[in-house]
């Protein structure tokens, strides 16, 4: 049965902090490793964070002096672990009973050249009340469109459609991209395209976790000026672009850009707006609309 190491990254979440480990607690796969990584948090986090180690012996805990972000802090706790399998946990989340199990499972099947298995989840607002399920179904239940798997490179330039809280990974895939790059704001976007460009993407239609939406959340600042998240995406792109090898994936690319070109104009974030208006010309798909707005807006 393999290990599964599931990093616990905590940046004041005081509120949630308890149901989260309790999910932890109560995961009926019996061979997991815990790591818990606390970000230097201020609200108290730390003191339950010790309790909780104190209670349970074999989880590692991690006090970081100083905030580092997620990317660097989550690569701290990942040099700690020894899990053939690996959850980027954060602690304002809660892991449902059967989710490692039968994400497990799902690897089992899929075989050696899957990289991540992820899922639908739950999305509470801060009071814990169901506001939606992640992926929109019919009266029946059903996907629409469902969740792309396989090779899904050209999948995840075009469009956003992973939940990642949801992601179990295969250490060998972090492995070969040397975990996450410290250098940007935040970890998805980038994970995505390095890691599905050599690896399968499984999706598991289950529920497997839920998510608190909250103001104080990095997905909630995105695009604001002067927040890095635009500066980062743009790193991405780039690294995306080097790595595209047909047109259709060049095709998907221009997708991306397009969009965030729109992002960055309309909250009038000028500079990333220009390095996105010359990408977007050095994939050789400006059109007459894209120079309009940008005379415009930029």
């Amino acid at each position: 049965m393999p290990l599964v190491t599931i990093i616990a990254l905590c940046y004041n979440h005081a509120r949630f902090l308890e149901a989260a480990l309790d999910s932890i607690l109560a995961q009926t796969y019996p061979h997991l490793e815990v790591v818990l990584v606390d970000d230097a948090s201020t609200d108290g986090s730390a003191d339950i964070l010790r309790r909780y180690a104190a209670q349970n012996p074999g989880w590692q805990l991690l006090l970081l002096p100083e905030n580092q972000n997620n990317c660097r802090a989550f690569n701290r706790g990942l040099a700690l672990s020894k899990g053939e399998f690996v959850i980027d946990f954060a602690t304002d989340d809660v892991l449902l009973p059967e989710r490692i199990t039968r994400q497990v499972a799902a690897f089992e099947q899929a075989g050696p050249r899957c990289g991540v298995v992820y899922t639908d989840a739950e999305l509470l607002d801060e009071s814990g009340r169901f506001v939606r399920h992640y992926y929109r179904r019919d009266a029946h239940g059903r996907l629409h469109p469902r969740p792309a798997s396989g090779f899904v490179f050209a999948d995840v330039l075009e469009r956003y459609f992973i939940s990642t809280p949801t992601m179990l990974m295969r250490r060998a895939t972090l492995d070969t991209l040397g975990g996450y790059d410290e250098s940007l704001s935040y970890e998805d976007f980038d994970f995505w395209v390095r890691a599905s460009r050599d690896w399968e993407f499984q999706f598991l239609d289950i529920i497997s976790t839920q998510k608190h939406l909250h103001p104080r959340s990095k997905s909630a600042k995105s695009y604001r000026r002067h927040d890095p998240h635009l500066a980062s995406t743009i790193v991405v792109c780039r690294k995306a672009l080097a790595l595209c090898r047909t047109p259709e994936e060049r095709a998907a690319l221009v997708v991306r850009v397009r969009w965030e070109l729109r992002q960055a104009l309309r909250h009038r974030s000028r500079p990333e707006a220009r390095a996105l208006y010359q990408l977007l010309g050095e994939l050789g798909a400006v059109g007459a609309v894209d120079w309009g707005l940008f005379k415009v807006l930029g």
